[in-house]
């Protein structure tokens, strides 16, 4: 990607190195990756992630204490604001079209543990949004978990993790996270109705990111050969049958929450060839086999 002079968003909190007292709550909002299948796959204590996700405590996680933010990490940190800039520049253009205004997100970059809205989360269930909030959250050290374990590198790769999380707040805005709530309430006890709602908001999510890459490009003209193709693969990398051979040797439908990997890469890429925000809505529309 070509980035250089680009403006980076304001709208960023910088708490990495901030350590937190307690343990780790429920996670609202939605996390790129099933976390249980993520702590098989990048090594993670699947145990902590359990509790990250029903509520348990953690135990001490840094005991509060300020620790040194790496250097290393400070190009990742940059890249993630400028990347952040550039939707909230498309997103404010694509709302005025339709009449509205845009709100933006705030990005929460951290490091191991962080406490949002929507609880405390464990760096391990990856880059979340909550909508409590409004924050998209993020620990940089997954750029390197999506090369190293998840076979996922590229600039563009990293951008489209980015853009499915704002992709997040969008849904919000436009009133979609409300139609995938509702699909939930529906479903009562059938949890597998339920997760077909999440699949939707999540395919969805990749829509829009892709529709963001499609103004984004006509706007900073920041793709270079190849790059494309690192975000689609990084969308296949991470559909939920992929994911659940992986870590199990077997895949159940039933249990999906994002996708399957064809799904995920194929709704960026139609977000990405026609730019169009109204049809996301096809995404909530069309039969759930057809999706």
């Amino acid at each position: 990607m070509k980035l250089d002079g680009q403006e980076e968003s304001a709208n960023v909190e910088d708490r990495r190195g901030i350590g937190m007292k307690g343990g780790a709550a429920a996670l609202g909002g939605g996390s790129l990756i099933v976390v249980l299948l993520v702590s098989l796959l990048l090594h993670k204590d699947p145990a902590q992630v359990a509790q990250v996700i029903n509520g348990g405590g953690a135990g001490g996680a840094g005991g509060g204490q300020t620790q040194a933010v790496d250097p290393a990490e400070e190009p990742a940190a940059k890249f993630t604001k400028v990347i952040l800039r550039d939707t909230e520049v498309v997103w404010g253009e694509r709302f005025r079209a339709m009449g509205r205004t845009y709100q933006d997100p705030t990005l929460v970059l951290f490091s191991g543990q962080v406490e949002s809205a929507c609880g405390q989360a464990d760096a391990a269930v990856g880059p979340f949004y909550c909508p409590g909030d409004s924050r998209v959250y993020i620990d940089l050290g997954f750029y390197q978990d999506m090369q190293r374990q998840l076979n996922a590198p590229g600039d563009f790769a990293r951008a489209y993790v980015v853009a499915h999380e704002v992709g997040h707040h969008v849904q919000r805005l436009l009133g979609y996270s409300r139609r995938a709530d509702d699909l939930r309430a529906r479903a009562g006890g059938d949890k597998a109705a339920a997760n077909r709602a999440s699949v939707r908001l999540e395919l969805q999510a990749d829509y829009l990111a892709g529709v963001w890459a499609h103004y984004g490009e006509q706007k900073f003209h920041f793709l270079e050969k190849g790059d494309l193709e690192t975000a689609l693969n990084a969308a296949h990398q991470i559909g939920d049958d992929r994911l659940q051979k992986q870590a199990r040797g077997r895949v159940v439908p039933d249990s999906f929450t994002h996708g399957t990997s064809a799904q995920r890469a194929r709704w960026f890429r139609q977000g990405f060839d026609t730019g169009d925000v109204d049809a996301a809505a096809q995404l909530f529309d069309l039969p759930y086999e057809r999706l």
